[in-house]
C-alpha cells in the first residue's frame, strides 16, 4: 500500500487524508499544534484509519512518504518540504490533489490580491442560476479535495485560488482564469514581488481564456506592454466604459451609462449589484465575463445578480443600532483592501483597525483614513505602530484599545458622540495575533455587535 503524508490538520489536510484514504493509500497527518481541538480531532481521524501526528515538524527522512501533500497555510519552504523535494520525493499541495481527479470538467480559476472572494462567489451564484452544479472552493467554502470526495461530480469547479496554493500546484489549468487586481502582500512568505507576480501568472498562463481587471495599475500596465502571461486575445474589464478598454474592445466588458455591456450587446444594469463601491463593480464585470465565455444567457446573469448577498466579512452589514450602520469587513487583511473598503463606505466612519501587520505600503490607507475616518480604533499587535504612524501624518483621533470587545462597545459610545453614521471594521492585517484566521476575527466582531447593541 503506498503510504501518504498530508502537512497540516486544518479543512484541507483532513479533506486530502480522506481522498488519499479513499483512493487506498496509507495516510499520516503532521501538525506542529498540540490543542486540544486538534487531539480531539486525533481521535476522530483515528477511528477512520488515518494516523495523526501531532507537535512534531515534518521530516521525510523519518516518515518516508511516496507521496506528500501540503495544506495551504503551510510554507513551501519549510525544512521538511525543502527535503522532500531534494529527496524526489512527489510533493504537492491539496488543490493539486483535487485537480488529479476534477481536470476532466472545465475550471473557472480566480486569483489576485484583493477582490478574488466576491468575484468567485458571484461566478457560482451565476453559473448556478444557470442550471450548473458549480461549487465554490479553495480559498472560500469548501476545501478542493470535499469537492472530489462529494457523491455527485461537478459540472463546473469555481477555485478561488490563493497565490499558495498556486505555487503548489502547478498542473492547474482552467479554462477560464481571472486576475482581479495584484499589490504587494504575502511578502513574509514570497520574499520578492517579482516571485508573487509569477506565482500568479502561472495560473494566467495556463488558462484557455483569460480575464484581467482593466482598471487595476499594475495589470493594466502590463496589458499595455503585453507582458506575460497577458495573450492578445485576452478579455479586459473597466468601469470607467469602452474608451478605458486594453486591446481589442470588442472582447471587453465594460460599464458605461450605468449598463454592464460589451461592445455588441447590453447586458444588465451595473446598480443590479446592491453591494458598494468602484471594486464591486469591477468584480461584477468580471464573474459576467467568465460567464459569458462559457456561454452563460444574460437571463440566468440578472437572476444571480439582483439576488446575490454579498459575502461574509467583505462589507458585510451586521446591525443597525440608533441609525449606525456596523459593518464588518474582517477580509481586508492588507492595506489596498482596507483602503478600498473605507473608500466604500458612508462617511465620516469609525474605524477600527488593526491585529498581525503586513509588510506593504500604507500611504493610500493612511490618506483614505485622512479623509473619512472621523475615529480609529486600534486592537491587536499593530495598535502601537499604527499609532506611531497616524502621529506621522498628523491624524490625532485616534485611541488604542487592544481587544475587539473594547472596540465594539468604544465605538457605540463615540459614534452617539461624533454623530456618525458608520462603524467599520477593516483591519489592514492579518488575524493571527489574536485569532485563528479572518473569519473568526469577523465573527466575534458580528456576535459583539448582536449582544451588545441590539
Amino acid at each position: 500500500m503506498p503510504n501518504a503524508c498530508v502537512i497540516g490538520l486544518g479543512k484541507s489536510g483532513v479533506a486530502a487524508a480522506r481522498l488519499l484514504k479513499r483512493e487506498g493509500w496509507q495516510v499520516t497527518i503532521n501538525d506542529r499544534g498540540t490543542s486540544s481541538a486538534l487531539q480531539q480531532q486525533q481521535q476522530g481521524l483515528a477511528a477512520e484509519g488515518i494516523t495523526v501526528n501531532l507537535g512534531t515538524a515534518f521530516d521525510p527522512e523519518v516518515l518516508q512518504p511516496d507521496l506528500v501533500v501540503v495544506s495551504p497555510g503551510v510554507p513551501w519552504d519549510v525544512p521538511g518540504l525543502i527535503r522532500s523535494r531534494e529527496l524526489g520525493i512527489a510533493t504537492i499541495g491539496e488543490m493539486e490533489l483535487a485537480w488529479r481527479y476534477l481536470q476532466d470538467i472545465p475550471w473557472v480559476g480566480i486569483t489576485g490580491t484583493n477582490g478574488k472572494t466576491t468575484t468567485t462567489a458571484l461566478t457560482a451564484a451565476i453559473f448556478q442560476a444557470a442550471g450548473f452544479r458549480a461549487p465554490a472552493f479553495g480559498n472560500i467554502g469548501l476545501a478542493a479535495c470535499e469537492v472530489v470526495l462529494a457523491k455527485e461530480k461537478p459540472d463546473w469547479a469555481i477555485a478561488e485560488l490563493s497565490s499558495y496554493q498556486i505555487e503548489a500546484s502547478p498542473s492547474i489549468a482552467p479554462k477560464i482564469a481571472i486576475w482581479t487586481t495584484f499589490t504587494p502582500d504575502h511578502l513574509n512568505r514570497h520574499k520578492t514581488l517579482e516571485r508573487y507576480y509569477s506565482i500568479k501568472a502561472h495560473l494566467l498562463h495556463q488558462a484557455q481564456y483569460q480575464i484581467f481587471n482593466g482598471d487595476d495599475p499594475y495589470l493594466r500596465k502590463v496589458g499595455e506592454s503585453m507582458a506575460a502571461p497577458v495573450r492578445s486575445e485576452a478579455c479586459w474589464t473597466s468601469v470607467n466604459g469602452k474608451a478605458h478598454l486594453i486591446g481589442d474592445p470588442n472582447q471587453g466588458f465594460y460599464i458605461e451609462d450605468g449598463w454592464v455591456r460589451t461592445a455588441n450587446e447590453l447586458i444588465l444594469p451595473a446598480n443590479l449589484l446592491k453591494m458598494p463601491g468602484h471594486h464591486n463593480q469591477q468584480n461584477l464585470l468580471m464573474a459576467i465575463a467568465a460567464a459569458r465565455l462559457a456561454g452563460i444567457d444574460k437571463t440566468a446573469i440578472a437572476e444571480a445578480v439582483a439576488t446575490f448577498p454579498g459575502v461574509p466579512h467583505r462589507l458585510e452589514h451586521i446591525c443597525n443600532w440608533h441609525g449606525i450602520d456596523f459593518i464588518n469587513d474582517s477580509k481586508a487583511t492588507n492595506y489596498d483592501a482596507a483602503e478600498v473598503g473605507l473608500s466604500a463606505v458612508n462617511s465620516p466612519a469609525i474605524l477600527i483597525a488593526g491585529g498581525d501587520a503586513k509588510i506593504g505600503d500604507d500611504a493610500a490607507w493612511m490618506s483614505a483614513i485622512q479623509r473619512k475616518a472621523a475615529a480609529v480604533l486600534l486592537i491587536g499587535d499593530a495598535a502601537q505602530p499604527f499609532a506611531k504612524r497616524l502621529q506621522q501624518i498628523g491624524y490625532s483621533q485616534y485611541e488604542i484599545v487592544e481587544t475587539m470587545e473594547r472596540a465594539v462597545r468604544r465605538s457605540a459610545e463615540l459614534s452617539q458622540q461624533l454623530d456618525v453614521k458608520t462603524v467599520l471594521l477593516s483591519p489592514a492585517c492579518a488575524s493571527f495575533d489574536q485569532y485563528q484566521n479572518f473569519e473568526q476575527r469577523g465573527d466575534h466582531f458580528r456576535q459583539l455587535c448582536l449582544e451588545q447593541l441590539t
